[in-house]
């Protein structure tokens, strides 16, 4: 076990102020965490607390006296009191004369800041001392949701935070509702990754994660008559206590420039635009131990001196301020729209700033450890950079610029070194998602690293040579087609002369037709026998009726199109690191199989599975007491947050009446707090007894959205059909609740969203259906929203089209909470029904197996859609939900072939399974006691799918890391 010095508290100029140590990344500094209670200015308003008035404001930590260890102080009602009470005074982001909710949040979190920094300090300061191997974690999104109740949760500190809130006249739960979310991420890739972060603090490794700080986030959705509204986030209108600015850590970052050759040799990039990125660090608690690890967000601006005030004194305040506006714009959005090319450059400069400034910290930390003794070699024996999809990519050029440019290694030790760092995860197989950026785009910005992905791709091609040999010219052409990193290009002279083939001497540019006497009216096509290749050639021929024309008739060829040159970045991550890994069980296989295959023949040592998972504490602990607390008691332990296998104990008691009866009313709880929640948020109103069938994540064609709806129609159909009395007999009632972004540029997601919005309000105003069925779209989901509907859940959707969803993780988050889910065997889908039972899983649609077929028998004609089907786009047509015209939504799941058309996702194939699968769920949910075995059974064989063990996983397989406690 590794033991801290600790935080060291001294006098300051024999004053009554305390301070902590804190020893800074780059520099030693003291950090100012705390004034005793005596320290007042004059003519000070007086301070209230609801009313709650004191004659005297302590801070705790003041409190303890003396020279104490801080590690051993244990924060009580109390002394959480007066320091609530301190920062309130002290630590002002509000006027001082009223402690209303906003300001409680605000002092709370700071006070809850204070613990964290001693740990946090603790921390950073073993892990300098030791200077063991660190991983470094960079991603594009950390979706972290609300902070302060898992923060006071993993420090063992609920309860005395409540009880200090209730002596200043608050609630926790009220008080925690001020907390926006960190508008920092999307969906599912920024969830996850925030989930590694809290694994890795609670399992004590050394890491950091790293990431951009977004000052508006993706967008604040509003939903309105005309479906989604894009608004920007307020997040950070009124600061974040939870962050720390370390105005010390701050690093260049360029754009555009040219390379050129020094009179040593070297290459150098010159001239350009230069800005800075500033580190803001967040903490990030471990639960039960001391270990708080950091993720580090990058703002960008320019010094003060690229600010023109001549220009802004001559009234051209645009100009004057074009360079900072320049810089701060990269951190604005998350996802700036690409359909520009102003776009696609401020996208790459995100992505480009993260790897950048992310690297420079990174070795810069190495430098400092190691002294006045670098050795480049053992930099992979210190260093492991997970890349968290492909928008770090840059990383591997940017590591070699560094390597090469800066620090003076060669080729070979910073290409070996870089391999060595770098690994990849992969997060998709859909093409689109594979990013690949026009080269001409790349160069103008990045015109270095351009040379040094060309460098690399020409490697690649030697070793894909060395490999296949040149025996084989068509196997060998087509590996280099999908496997260069560079797409569209010539290959390099000494290869490419394998592929020269002889030259055929042609007397003319232009092929020529013997036409004789007149040509018909219309249009004509001669084929001639074959040409000098040994193909059939066709040429149209275009005339008049009756008119002459001269025997011989030049045809000029059809000009060559020039594909675009791109860059392959997923083909680059596989290239430059060490290895690459899937998040579930049937995407690594698809990965290995068909995604990367040649890379898979050549390198099957680079590829694993690392199944993602997600944090216990927040996921069940914290979002779901009345459910904790009965697994505590039925385990006899709350060791299961830690050690989640501890929850499969609850299979033997799955047939107790007891605890289904507990089962069941803490569902019950938790499903009263949603319908307050809806009322608010949408003025529907529903009933709690009913099912509630939820759909939440990001709006895709992918994952089926339509699907639900249609299923939702069709029920709505029949129950119009029958008579009130037959619609009791044949439905179980049911809350039908939709959440989740469509990508603001992403037309048909977008139309979606107003289609569910649409049904919803036909539905939910129908007197004939009454609560019978209601559908419900929560407009702007995120973590916050998710943390309610969760834990209220009886059946989850994730029936995206098989083969195409990575993962999931909110899959995993329903099995925690005991819900059963519908599903195809997709992503997760697979090992979860593995791991809970085939007959505690809704099962139906195509496998992924099945799919290229099913879209050819589409693309051949031979698909013929079910009837129910057809029904359900007929009753759309018919304008039961509006007069909106959804042609061009229903025209999608039409037609055999063509863009956006001929149901590419297989909503028309999987629609009757889907349907009948949906029976049976109403069947099993009137057996209340079958309903709710299922739902333990879901729980309890959810423990594989903690983010714990994943990061086991990645620490020992990729990362090559030891845990380290902190004392």
């Amino acid at each position: 076990m590794a033991t801290a010095n600790g935080a060291h508290l001294f006098n300051h100029y024999g004053s009554n102020s305390r301070f902590i140590h804190f020893t800074s990344r780059n520099t030693t500094s003291k950090l100012f965490l705390t004034k005793t209670s005596h320290f007042r200015t004059p003519n000070k308003r007086s301070f209230h607390l609801n009313n709650t008035l004191t004659d005297k404001i302590h801070h705790p930590i003041t409190e303890q006296g003396g020279e104490s260890d801080l590690s051993s102080f244990a924060p009580d009602a109390a002394s959480i009191t007066s320091s609530i009470k301190y920062h309130a005074e002290f630590t002002p982001v509000f006027s001082p004369e009223r402690f209303e909710l906003p300001k409680a949040f605000f002092a709370t979190a700071q006070s809850v800041r204070d613990s964290l920094l001693i740990n946090w300090n603790a921390t950073y300061d073993v892990y300098e001392k030791l200077n063991m191997k660190q991983a470094y974690y960079l991603s594009m999104e950390f979706l972290q949701g609300r902070a302060l109740l898992n923060a006071i949760g993993n420090l063992e500190l609920t309860g005395a935070f409540a009880e200090a809130l209730k002596n200043l006249g608050h609630n926790l739960e009220n008080v925690a509702s001020q907390e926006p979310d960190a508008a920092l991420g999307n969906g599912g890739l920024g969830r996850l990754a925030s989930c590694f972060l809290d694994s890795l603090a609670t399992l004590n490794y050394p890491a950091w994660g790293y990431g951009l700080r977004y000052k508006y986030g993706l967008f604040k959705q509003r939903i309105t008559k005309d479906g989604q509204e894009e608004v920007a986030e307020e997040w950070l209108e009124i600061g974040s206590p939870w962050e720390v600015v370390r105005n010390d850590v701050s690093y260049p970052i360029k754009f555009y420039g040219k390379v050129s050759t020094g009179s040593d040799g070297k290459r150098y990039w010159i001239g350009g635009e230069d800005i800075k990125a500033v580190a803001y660090d967040v903490p990030i608690p471990g639960y039960k131990t001391r270990t708080t690890i950091s993720l580090r967000l990058w703002s960008t601006q320019v010094p003060s001196a690229d600010f023109d005030l001549s220009a802004f004194n001559a009234g051209e305040h645009t100009k004057a301020c074009e360079a900072q506006a320049n810089a701060e714009k990269i951190c604005y959005i998350l996802y700036p729209g690409d359909e520009s090319e102003e776009g696609k450059i401020l996208r790459l400069k995100q992505q480009y700033t993260l790897c950048s400034a992310s690297l420079q910290d990174i070795v810069s930390r190495f430098e400092r450890r190691s002294g006045d003794c670098i050795k480049w070699e053992e930099f992979p024996e210190k260093v492991a950079v997970q890349m968290n999809d492909t928008h770090p990519t840059l990383c591997i050029p940017e590591l070699m610029r560094i390597l090469i440019d800066l620090k003076g290694l060669n080729w070979n030790e910073a290409w070996n070194i870089t391999q060595r760092t770098v690994a990849y995860t992969n997060h998709t197989v859909l093409p689109e998602a594979l990013e690949k950026w026009s080269y001409e785009l790349m160069q103008k910005l990045l015109p270095r690293h351009v040379e040094i992905i060309e460098a690399i791709d020409e490697e690649l091609v030697h070793e894909i040579l060395s490999e296949y040999g040149s025996l084989d010219l068509n196997k060998l052409e087509e590996k280099l087609t999908t496997m260069r990193i560079l797409e569209n290009f010539d290959l390099p002279s000494s290869v490419a002369e394998l592929f020269i083939k002889p030259e055929i001497s042609v007397d003319d540019d232009t092929e020529t037709v013997e036409v004789h006497d007149k040509v018909e009216a219309s249009d004509k096509v001669v084929t001639n026998d074959e040409d000098d290749t040994g193909k059939k050639t066709s040429v149209k021929i275009e005339a008049a009726a009756g008119k002459d024309i001269d025997k011989k008739t030049p045809v000029s060829p059809e000009p060559v199109v020039i594909p675009p040159k791109k860059v392959r970045m997923a083909n680059l991550c596989v290239v430059g690191g060490h290895a690459v890994n899937g998040v579930a069980e049937i995407h690594s296989e698809i990965v290995k199989e068909e995604v990367f295959n040649d890379f898979y023949k050549l390198w099957p040592e680079k590829f694993q599975n690392k199944t993602n998972g997600v944090t216990p504490r927040r996921w069940i602990r914290f979002c779901n007491p009345p459910l904790s607390a009965i697994i505590t008691k039925w385990t006899g332990t709350e060791d299961w947050v830690l050690k989640t296998e501890k929850l499969a104990e609850l299979q033997k008691f799955a047939d107790n009446e007891d605890l289904q009866n507990e089962w069941r009313e803490a569902k019950r709880s938790n499903k009263i707090k949603v319908v307050s929640f809806l009322k608010e948020k949408t003025g529907y109103s529903v009933v709690p007894d009913a099912m509630f069938d939820i759909q939440v994540k990001r709006i895709h064609e992918y994952k089926r959205q339509l699907l639900n709806i249609f299923g939702i129609i069709y029920r709505y159909k029949k129950m119009k059909e029958m008579t009130a009395a037959e619609r009791k007999t044949n439905f179980v009632p049911r809350v039908c609740i939709f959440g989740g972004k469509a990508f603001a540029t992403y037309v048909q997601a977008k139309r979606i969203v107003k289609f569910i919005t649409d049904v919803g309000a036909t539905i939910n105003h129908d007197p004939e259906i009454g609560d019978l069925l209601k559908v419900v779209f929560v407009p702007d989901y995120n973590v916050s929203v998710a943390e309610l509907l969760i834990p209220a859940s009886d059946l989850s959707e994730h029936i995206s089209t098989a083969g195409m969803e990575a993962s999931g993780t909110s899959n995993m988050k329903f099995a925690m909470n005991g819900c059963i889910q519908i599903g195809t065997l997709d992503g997760a889908n697979v090992e979860i029904r593995e791991e809970v039972g085939e007959e505690n899983f809704f099962l139906f649609g195509a496998q992924a197996h099945e799919i290229a077929g099913l879209r050819k028998e589409r693309a051949d004609g031979k698909f013929v859609p079910d009837e129910r089907f057809e029904e359900v786009k007929e009753f759309v047509r018919s304008g039961a939900f509006g007069s909106y015209n959804y042609d061009d939504l229903i025209g999608s799941l039409e037609g055999n072939e063509g863009f956006g058309r001929a149901d590419y996702f297989l909503v028309g194939k999987d629609f009757p399974s889907y349907i009948e699968s949906q029976e049976k769920v109403d069947e099993a949910y009137r057996n209340q006691k079958r309903w709710t075995k299922m739902s333990i059974l879901n729980t309890a064989g959810s423990y594989k799918f903690s983010s714990d063990r994943t990061i086991h996983e990645y620490a020992k397989d990729i990362w090559n890391i030891e845990a380290v406690e902190i004392a």
